[in-house]
């Protein structure tokens, strides 16, 4: 699975543009690309940002809360932050 670098920060934007959160470093990214384990907990913690803020979201008074179209772009990365999460888990194919 070959991560994209959007991907791996794109959950982090969206929750940073909500609330204060550290986005991910050069330095995190050039490490995941070799480093599997790593790669899985980024995409896990930018997955869990991500939910929380949509938790928060949904709680929050309608005059604080993200836009509709905010909303499906969280959630669409959510899923694909998962999406990616779960295709680490597959074996490769047999050639």
């Amino acid at each position: 699975m070959e991560l994209d670098d959007k991907d791996a920060v794109a959950g982090r934007r969206f929750v940073s543009s909500l609330t204060a959160f550290a986005p991910v470093t050069d330095e995190e990214i050039v490490r995941s690309r070799g480093d599997p384990a790593f790669r899985r907990k980024l995409l896990a913690q930018s997955l869990d940002a991500v939910i929380e803020t949509l938790q928060r979201q949904r709680r929050a008074p309608s005059t604080l809360r993200a836009g509709p179209e905010e909303m499906r772009e969280a959630v669409a990365l959510a899923v694909r932050l998962a999406e990616l999460i779960q295709s680490m888990d597959e074996p490769p194919p047999n050639p």
